[in-house]
């Protein structure tokens, strides 16, 4: 059975903390009232265990609270910064 917590796919823009890297999450949007598609970031605390590199685009899950501001789990690294498709592992 599979859990109902929340699952984003960003890129790791920074990793020089222990366990810890920050990563853009990016989201589109249409304008309510003029219509034009808006680009949209956030950045996120996220929990690693996998080392993953800066340029790596990885999806995270959401979890307990593990400190202040982290919220969130590496789950999986989607795609390598060198690589060009593909899964890795």
């Amino acid at each position: 059975m599979r859990n109902r917590r929340r699952r984003l796919t960003g890129e790791v823009m920074r990793a020089a903390m222990q366990k810890t890297v920050t990563v853009r999450v990016d989201r589109t949007f249409r304008h309510p009232l003029y219509q034009k598609v808006l680009r949209r970031s956030t950045r996120y605390l996220v929990h690693d265990e996998l080392g993953c590199l800066p340029g790596d685009q990885v999806k995270i899950v959401e979890t307990r609270p593990i400190s202040r501001r982290k919220r969130w789990m590496v789950e999986e690294i989607l795609r390598r910064r060198g690589s060009q498709v593909g899964m890795v592992e």
